[in-house]
């Protein structure tokens, strides 16, 4: 296998990774017909009602996402994840059965959109960590990416096929083969090979256990500047559904198919980062910044695009800088903490990256509601230039680094950092392609040379 694709040789991660992909393009299908049902056939375009639903499906992760953390480092990730994937195929039917027997109402699809909502904040946390343990530790990041390939890869076909369903045969069967596919992830994990497994050391029951997490956050600069980029680019910028569902019909005065296109198009330039995110060995602070600043410029030049086919072109740029930073987070995060702690990490990162959404659909749709839809891409790129002028700023500030830069000779970059703790002495690291130290790996060398300093003091006395 290639570097691209070296997870796969792993059997564990190679049915999960097969059996997602039939899933996620199920969950694509929904996620297209779910926001037509009610912006055409239970509301009036209401992309404030689009906006309630989304943020329902994921308000139950800002209530429940720090005790399902806990729960993911405590208990058999495996069977856990069988149960809620079962659940959620079983809502996907009954609201597939309830739109094709033309009883489903608005406020049907507001309960399972939380029930939902409740359902994937223990699998999330549980989901993202259980990559760790069908893959060795160091190719992990590749896992991650190969993840995200999977997830953009079904965006290509799910939403593209949604559209012509809902054209021929209406909604209710979207929802009806998302509850179905569910059954390809439950079998991937009853046929794994459990001796292959990692195992990790499950936490015991104990109090203090999610303060226990956010101490640990607390202590981490980096974890709390890349959830700060995340939180804000999620919450504004994140809403292509709900964006492009109002383009579509608003401005544009497209159906249903061109709707779904605009999602596999997207998801061309999401499958494509998320392919060059698998190559990446240690994506750090430094690339989740840089795609939020390079999300702001596309998703400012998509709002502006005066045609649809401009604006599905703009989609591949902008779908590609989200996937980035959505990639790059995530793995920047996993490889970083330690394994008894990476399912309450993972979980605090999850509400600030999904639990925004309540926040957010709401204001973005009443935003394209009242201003047009245009402004509803636009307050996305303004936040996300802001947020990743100020993490650089920041970071710049108080990590006390030098970047230098030369484009003729290896190293590419010498990234110098100094630490307060070692007094004038100067950890330099050389750098190629663009790696970067993490904080902790900066602190190691801090206390290194302190050490060192330490014992060339008592030589001299």
């Amino acid at each position: 296998m290639g570097q691209t694709f070296a997870s796969l040789k792993y059997f564990n991660y190679r049915i999960w990774f097969s059996a997602a992909l039939v899933a996620n393009i199920g969950t694509w299908m929904q996620r297209v017909a779910q926001d037509w049902l009610v912006l055409n056939h239970l509301s009036d375009n209401s992309g404030s009602a689009v906006g309630i639903v989304t943020g329902l499906q994921f308000l139950p992760v800002l209530f429940l996402s720090t005790y399902a953390g806990v729960i993911a480092d405590r208990v058999d990730r495996r069977k856990l994840l069988m149960i809620t994937q079962g659940l959620m195929g079983v809502l996907a039917l009954a609201l597939g059965l309830m739109t094709l027997t033309g009883v489903v109402q608005l406020w049907h699809v507001y309960v399972f959109a939380f029930v939902l909502g409740c359902v994937a904040a223990f699998d999330n946390p549980a989901r993202q960590v259980f990559v760790s343990q069908m893959v060795p530790s160091d190719k992990l990041a590749n896992a991650v990416g190969l993840n995200s390939a999977s997830f953009n890869a079904a965006r290509l076909v799910g939403p593209g096929l949604a559209g012509l369903l809902i054209a021929w045969v209406g909604t209710g069967w979207a929802f009806m083969i998302n509850g179905v596919s569910f059954a390809a992830t439950i079998a991937a994990m009853a046929f794994m090979r459990i001796a292959e497994l990692h195992t990790f050391d499950k936490q015991p029951r104990e109090k203090g256990q999610i303060l226990e997490g956010m101490r640990y956050v607390k202590n981490r600069s980096d974890i709390i500047v890349i959830m700060i980029v995340v939180c804000v680019v999620s919450t504004f910028g994140l809403n292509f559904q709900l964006t492009s569902a109002l383009m579509a019909t608003t401005v544009f005065g497209k159906g249903a198919g061109e709707y779904g296109m605009l999602g596999s198009i997207l998801a061309i330039g999401s499958l494509t980062g998320a392919l060059m995110a698998a190559r990446r060995r240690r994506p750090r602070v430094r690339l989740v910044v840089m795609a939020a600043f390079g999300f702001g410029i596309f998703a400012g030049l998509l709002a502006i695009m005066p045609s649809y086919e401009l604006y599905a072109l703009m989609s591949i740029p902008v779908g590609f800088c989200s996937l980035t930073l959505m990639t790059a987070a995530n793995a920047a995060i996993q490889t970083s903490v330690e394994p008894g702690m990476r399912g309450r990490v993972m979980a605090l990162y999850l509400i600030v990256f999904t639990g925004a959404t309540p926040i957010g659909s709401p204001l973005v749709g009443w935003i394209g509601e009242h201003f047009g839809a245009r402004w509803s891409i636009g307050i996305g790129s303004i936040t996300a230039l802001v947020v990743a002028g100020w993490a650089a700023v920041w970071t710049r500030r108080h990590w006390n680094y030098s970047v230098t830069y030369d484009l003729w000779h290896r190293p590419r970059i010498t990234i110098a950092y100094e630490s307060d703790d070692a007094g004038e002495l100067r950890a330099t690291t050389t750098v190629e392609d663009g790696e970067e130290l993490t904080v902790r790996q900066r602190e190691e060398v801090a206390a290194t040379l302190k050490v060192a300093e330490l014992q060339k003091s008592k030589q001299a006395s």
